[in-house]
């Protein structure tokens, strides 16, 4: 039974977004672990952690609230 933890910035996502990567990820396990049986979708658990973006840095790369939301504004 595989349990997928995805973390993520506070804001990236919105409800379409997360549904769409519930759908992909059961599906590319359901695929690769389960061997293509549909029973085995039963079994995967998701867990779609967000952080506001202060608690994350990469290098000296520290998110802000305002890219986030140009970000955003950008996809739509």
């Amino acid at each position: 039974m595989p349990f997928i933890h995805v973390q993520t910035i506070e804001g990236l996502l919105d409800k379409d977004s997360k549904a769409e990567l519930f759908k992909r990820l059961t599906d590319l396990f359901v695929e690769i672990e389960g061997k293509g049986r549909a029973a085995f979708r039963e079994h995967i658990w998701i867990r779609i952690d967000e952080h506001p973006p202060e608690q994350w840095q990469l290098g000296h790369l520290k998110p802000t609230k305002e890219m986030i939301q140009i970000l955003n504004e950008i996809d739509k």
